[in-house]
């Protein structure tokens, strides 16, 4: 695949998929624990999009609260970007099971893409969420078990197909600014066996517009700080908060527009995924022509491998549904060096970004695993 080897998520171990079942055996259910989280009368989820390990060490001075919480490392899983995260966390299963495999993938057989995060398809046309994504959700698995769990977020995401895809059977608990998402956390942490889930996004937003470490990104990093601060110093006895992310980011130093290079756009019917994660589907019989294309282009900048060699090398976790198979890309191009692959007339907004993630690279698939308790 040529330059270094990439960082295959530890599916089963220390990926993101272990977490929520680890949380739900915390609070006393039959679920695995490899995370090994120790019992507690309550539990607390933060989970802030794009807040990488690396991102978070190297500006350890602005969090200082974040920096003296009991810390491991987890993976996110390919690719690392929000859906496939959101997912991961939300059925405690790897990619390949739930199938959220990107942010824009081929429905199998349609002739077109559908956008994962704005839940969108051609036409204005509608995806039925359990269709899309039918597996078991851990918060229905909690229900059934007695326990209500909450998820407090910005009232924008309530009944959007993709909270209906990941957070079946949660409690949804509207909230948008600093306040009154700690005061929800506070409320509903205050319920006996409380699993709570908070979200907070504008983390990541500000590192794709002014790119990681800037000053506008180092506020917002001391946003968080603050809130988590704030939630820790709610707990009620016997409780436990935990803060993690759904990916970490890199900053582009070059990108390279997919679209309009011939080279790359040859034998190409459609470009998904997204700038670090590229979904590559071929034409009808040029699926060897695309993958030597991009593979000669993008030498000693990307991994750039088949759909059958993505799937046996176990970026989507140790085994993909057959069903899922159509949504992979023919091609899969995965950057590792600082670049992004555009596609600025498909996604224009996305083409001006500073900030990207979704490769295996260490700064992207790299997420902190803090925990503050007062058991």
């Amino acid at each position: 695949m040529g330059g270094y080897a990439p960082l295959i998520p530890s599916y089963g171990t220390a990926s993101l998929a272990e977490l929520p079942g680890a949380l739900l055996a915390a609070l006393g259910m039959a679920e695995p624990n490899p995370l090994q989280l120790a019992p507690a009368d309550r539990v607390c989820l933060f989970l802030v999009d794009g807040l990488g390990d690396e991102l978070l060490q190297a500006h350890a001075d602005r969090a200082p609260f974040l920096a003296a919480a009991t810390r491991t490392t987890l993976t996110a899983g390919f690719p690392a970007t929000t859906v496939t995260s959101l997912c991961s966390l939300g059925t405690g299963v790897s990619p390949g099971e739930h199938g959220m495999l990107g942010l824009m993938l081929a429905v199998p057989g349609a002739g077109h893409l559908f956008n994962c995060l704005r839940w969108t398809l051609p036409g204005g046309a509608f995806m039925e969420p359990s269709r899309w994504q039918p597996a078991e959700t851990v918060f229905q698995r909690a229900a059934a078990a007695g326990i209500t769990p909450s998820y407090v977020a910005p009232a924008q995401f309530e009944g959007s197909g993709l909270t209906a895809a990941v957070y079946r059977g949660v409690r949804y608990l509207a909230a948008d600014s600093v306040d009154e998402r700690v005061a929800r956390v506070r409320t509903a942490m205050a319920e006996p066996r409380a699993h709570v889930t908070v979200y907070y996004g504008d983390l990541d937003a500000m590192g794709h517009m002014t790119g990681w470490g800037s000053e506008e990104w180092l506020d917002q990093l001391e946003i968080v700080d603050r809130m988590a601060e704030r939630m820790a110093a709610d707990l009620p006895p016997g409780s436990a908060l935990y803060i993690t992310a759904d990916h970490g980011m890199v900053n582009a130093t070059e990108k390279l527009d997919a679209e309009a290079d011939p080279t790359l756009s040859r034998g190409v019917a459609m470009l998904g995924g997204e700038a670090r994660a590229r979904h590559v589907y071929a034409e009808p019989g040029a699926a060897s022509e695309v993958l030597d294309a991009w593979r000669e282009t993008l030498a000693g900048r990307a991994w750039v491998v088949s759909r059958q060699e993505a799937v046996e090398s176990g970026w989507f976790g140790p085994r993909v549904r057959s069903e899922w198979l159509g949504r992979i890309g023919d091609v899969v191009a995965v950057p590792y060096t600082d670049l992004a692959l555009t596609a600025p007339s498909a996604h224009p907004i996305e083409a001006l970004f500073t900030g990207y993630h979704g490769s295996m690279t260490t700064a992207e698939q790299h997420v902190p695993l803090l925990e503050v308790s007062s058991r």
